[in-house]
């Protein structure tokens, strides 16, 4: 089984292309700068994947990672662990990038969490420290998931989530590792995915796309509200303005029908509406960064609820408008100031995360924007151009892909190996 690769490489193409293998010596790479930015997501999603990275205390079977042993022991916040580790071949995604981020589906018994590291090498052939970009839990009872803070060396620098290259560096090729940890005689975690999307960013924001279709359409998501938990659960970020990533997190999975169960969010206040909105946010919650914006923490819930999820960049609308055909809305975040974006509820945001949900027959999106005052006034129809502008110029095209078994990931174009 090939290790599956998603490159965006041009404007209106979706995503990119498949490579496998080893490869341990710095990759020559042209270097890659123009108005529309690339990205490539390369996904380590069966046994295969894992079987060719070097194992320690780990197997991979089943088409996932677990831990088959313990190579030593680990002490954080005071709590003995069993550690294990993973470390994948150098990976090289064919293009140079600027960016990278990881997002990873995986199961943590009560006690058992993993821990996400990367290095990089840059065009020169320097190679980065690791870099701890996440350790993770679904439960926070007995470990508080959290990123690790800053980190920086003379290549690259982390900034919560994402692995950035200090300014003037190309990377050319990264490493993944992953640490999985349990309590002593427990179930270790298991881990069923590890993707990570590597970018060089648009120099620029191209030209408004023009749509794929004229024929509407428009997914049935739910609307919620962030606004309507304003100081509600001080410790999981207080709701209102801090709860739009979980608050559309919430939203898809109520379109899949994969809301968490009412016991599942018993601790909220009975008096709360919309109470799963606030279970997600605290499932979302990164105790360092002390915020529910996480992308990777987000897409982590959502695999566990869904078949699959995982954060990637799209070049433009035309791209998306492949998922929405599909059947599957996705979570794009946004950046605008005032007069940018007219008629959103909000004037102004420095990064906003909301649901796209459709298109017009005109192709403007329709889109469940969570920070509206009411549930019933979420829905809203954004102009293309100024969207596109605040998608693409905001987070060069970030957005959360979750999707069900009935709807497998839209076909590619011919002579495009996109997803």
């Amino acid at each position: 089984m090939v290790v599956s690769l998603l490159a965006l490489v041009l404007l209106a193409v979706p995503l990119g292309l498949l490579m496998h293998g080893r490869n341990d010596a710095p990759t020559r790479v042209r270097l890659i700068a123009d108005a529309h930015g690339r990205s490539t997501l390369t996904r380590h999603t069966s046994t295969a994947d894992f079987a060719a990275g070097t194992l320690r205390g780990t197997q991979a079977t089943h088409g996932s990672l677990r831990m088959s042993g313990f190579t030593g022991h680990r002490t954080v916040a005071g709590v003995r662990y069993e550690s294990a580790r993973w470390t994948s071949a150098w990976v090289p995604p064919g293009q140079t990038f600027t960016e990278l981020i990881p997002s990873w589906s995986a199961r943590t018994p009560r006690g058992a969490w993993i821990q996400v590291l990367v290095r990089v090498r840059d065009s020169s052939g320097r190679v980065s420290s690791y870099k701890d970009v996440g350790r993770w839990a679904r439960s926070d009872r007995t470990f508080r998931r959290s990123s690790a803070g800053s980190q920086a060396d003379d290549i690259a620098r982390v900034v919560t989530d994402t692995v950035k290259a200090q300014s003037g560096v190309r990377l050319t090729d990264y490493q993944l590792r992953l640490r999985l940890m349990r309590l002593p005689g427990r179930a270790g975690p298991t881990v069923r995915s590890i993707s990570t999307v590597v970018s060089a960013l648009p120099t620029g924001v191209p030209a408004t796309s023009k749509p794929l279709s004229s024929s509407p359409v428009s997914l049935a998501v739910p609307g919620y509200s962030q606004m309507i938990h304003r100081g509600q659960d001080p410790e999981y970020g207080g709701g209102g303005e801090a709860w739009c990533s979980p608050t559309s997190l919430a939203m898809v999975l109520g379109y899949y029908g994969r809301l968490p169960s009412a016991s599942a969010y018993a601790w909220v206040d009975d008096a709360f509406a919309d109470p799963w909105v606030n279970h997600v946010a605290r499932l979302t919650y990164d105790y360092r960064y002390r915020g529910t914006g996480n992308w990777p923490f987000n897409t982590a819930v959502g695999a566990g609820r869904v078949a699959d999820a995982f954060v990637t960049r799209l070049t433009d609308l035309r791209m998306a408008e492949r998922f929405l055909r599909s059947g599957i809305p996705l979570v794009v975040s946004i950046r605008f100031a005032a007069g940018q974006l007219s008629g959103a509820p909000i004037s102004a945001s420095s990064g906003h995360l909301v649901v796209l949900a459709g298109l017009t027959s005109d192709g403007d999106p329709v889109v469940m924007d969570p920070a509206a005052s009411h549930d019933s006034t979420v829905r809203r129809v954004y102009d293309r151009a100024q969207f596109e502008r605040a998608w693409l110029g905001g987070s060069g095209g970030m957005a959360y892909v979750l999707r069900d078994d009935a709807h497998p990931l839209p076909a590619r174009p011919a002579g495009v190996k996109a997803w």
